[in-house]
């Protein structure tokens, strides 16, 4: 996914971005709500991370305007706001999903995970595709019964197809889902990582559509 995060406490931020592209994902990191609009604007993100005390206003507001223009953007609130009534305040907003600081990021994972599976139109975390398991809790992958070793940025690719079954995808959208603002991505780099996908998953697990992108397939 492509995640913006919106948090000033650079400690906290520099966790959560470090985590969070460990596990595969496109993070943009600001620290200021204005900055925020502008990377919504610029780009297009799968889920964001919105602290509510920055130093140019308040969370709350700012989501209320998102969701106010039509914006469905997936938004998961971290604070250390941890009063019932701002836990609802934040939810009545707009808000997917409240955490509460300090949390642990392997729950901040957990609910990055569940929030994009609700999103997609599919709560269920377990997918089987012909010969292929997946489990997208666990973010792991069996293939005849037996585990799969994806590498974190494989995991995304995969993930992005699994998350958009029959649609296809673009290299330029593939690379936007995996690589931040900023980031240097070699001209095969999608080509690469698809290529390495058929190899571990079966030849039948990626489609390409010539001139045009790529889609999930059958898995066989």
């Amino acid at each position: 996914m492509r995640i913006l995060l919106i948090e000033d406490d650079t400690i906290l931020g520099a966790a959560v971005r470090d985590h969070v592209a460990a596990e595969g994902h496109s993070v943009d990191w600001v620290t200021r709500l204005d900055d925020a609009s502008a990377h919504l604007d610029a780009a297009g993100y799968d889920l964001a991370l919105l602290d509510l005390m920055l130093p140019d206003g308040r969370g709350i507001p700012f989501l209320r305007e998102l969701r106010r223009k039509g914006s469905v953007l997936p938004v998961i609130v971290l604070t250390a706001m941890d009063r019932i009534s701002d836990r609802i305040e934040g939810l009545n907003a707009g808000a997917d999903d409240y955490l509460v600081k300090p949390f642990d990021l392997a729950e901040l994972s957990a609910r990055l995970a569940a929030v994009a599976r609700r999103y997609c139109g599919n709560p269920n975390p377990l997918i089987d595709l012909g010969a292929l398991s997946v489990d997208l809790a666990a973010r792991a992958v069996f293939r005849d019964g037996r585990a799969v070793d994806l590498t974190a940025r494989e995991w995304a690719l995969f993930e992005a197809l699994l998350q958009r079954p029959g649609q296809v995808l673009s290299k330029a959208q593939l690379e936007e889902r995996l690589y931040s603002f900023g980031s240097e991505v070699e001209s095969n780099t999608i080509e690469a990582h698809v290529s390495r996908l058929r190899k571990k998953l079966g030849p039948g697990a990626v489609e390409t559509l010539r001139g045009l992108g790529y889609r999930l397939g059958t898995g066989e």
